[in-house]
C-alpha cells in the first residue's frame, strides 16, 4: 500500500480518487480470560463469538488447550468493531464478522448483516487484517480501505481481500 501516516481518510496526497484509509482497528486479548470465558460458559461462549466455520477452523482448540486461535479471532472481531467506527451494540455483532483464512492463507474477514451494512455505509471496498498471538496474547489490526461514503452507493460490498 505504501502509506503511512496521515489522517484517517486521508490519501497522505498520492494519486487522486484511489482508497483512502477509512479505519483502523486495534485489539489486544488475553488468552487466559478466553479461556476463562470458555470454562464459565461453555459451548455457548464458542457459539455467541465463532461462526459454524470459525468453529471449524479452531477445530478442538478448547479440548487440545488451542485457545490462542479462538482469542486471535476474538480480537479481530473487536478491532474490526472500532475499524468500523460502531463498537459492541452498533448494529454489528460478533456473527457478523467472519475470519477466514489462516494456517497457510492470509487471514482475512467476510462481512454479514450489520457489519456488511455499516462497511457499506462506509464505503468500504477493501479489508486487511494481522493477527499474532505470543506469551498469552493475541493481537488484531485492522484496515479498511475504499473511496469513503460517496462511492458507497455505487461500490461493491466489501467482502475478503
Amino acid at each position: 500500500m505504501g502509506r503511512a501516516g496521515g489522517d484517517a481518510g486521508s490519501n497522505n496526497g498520492v494519486g487522486g480518487g484511489g482508497p483512502m484509509i477509512l479505519g483502523v482497528g486495534v485489539d489486544l486479548v488475553a488468552v487466559e480470560e478466553v479461556e476463562r470465558a470458555f470454562h464459565r460458559q461453555g459451548d455457548a461462549f464458542l457459539e455467541r463469538l465463532l461462526t459454524p466455520r470459525e468453529r471449524a477452523a479452531c477445530g478442538d482448540a478448547p479440548a487440545a488447550g488451542g485457545f490462542e486461535r479462538i482469542a486471535a479471532r476474538f480480537a479481530a472481531k473487536e478491532a474490526a468493531m472500532k475499524a468500523l467506527g460502531t463498537g459492541w451494540g452498533g448494529g454489528v455483532g460478533f456473527a457478523d464478522i467472519e475470519v477466514v483464512g489462516g494456517r497457510n492463507a492470509r487471514p482475512g474477514i467476510e462481512w454479514h448483516g450489520g457489519a456488511r451494512a455499516a462497511a457499506q455505509a462506509l464505503g468500504a471496498t477493501q479489508v486487511h487484517l494481522s493477527l499474532t498471538h505470543s506469551a498469552g496474547l493475541a493481537v488484531a489490526v485492522v484496515v479498511l480501505e475504499g473511496a469513503g461514503p460517496a462511492s458507497a452507493a455505487t461500490a461493491p460490498p466489501p467482502g475478503r481481500t
